[in-house]
């Protein structure tokens, strides 16, 4: 069986959260993978005073404050998974999009044929 690249059978769950930069936070999850993300996507953690931000902790799979409302989850910070979701390559050859693909590569193979009898 062939190994799978990437993070495809990881469950991210955040490891660390910090500020280093003036409008950014930056997530360290348990895989290795960091992300920033500015804090423009998410109001209710700008309303976390500064002083308090270190003072987060995890709470039902997400990260949150005293100071604050909402309960920040890792789909908010990924984005929504089923709107990314991978394919495989057998899946992705049986689609349309590769019969699209296939079809303009014949047309290139026929018109670079052409060009090259002329």
């Amino acid at each position: 069986m062939q190994k799978v690249e990437g993070f495809w059978n990881v469950e991210p769950k955040i490891k660390k959260i910090d500020f280093p930069v003036r409008g950014k936070m930056q997530v360290y999850f348990e895989d290795g993978r960091c992300l920033i993300i500015p804090l423009s996507a998410f109001p209710s953690i700008k309303k976390v005073p500064v002083k308090r931000r270190s003072e987060w902790y995890l709470t039902g799979g997400g990260i949150t404050w005293d100071d604050c409302p909402e309960v920040i989850h890792v789909e908010q910070l990924l984005g929504n998974y089923s709107n990314y979701a991978h394919e495989t390559k057998h899946d992705f050859l049986k689609s349309p999009k590769s019969m699209i693909i296939k079809v303009m590569r014949v047309a290139s193979l026929r018109k670079a044929t052409h060009l090259q009898i002329f």
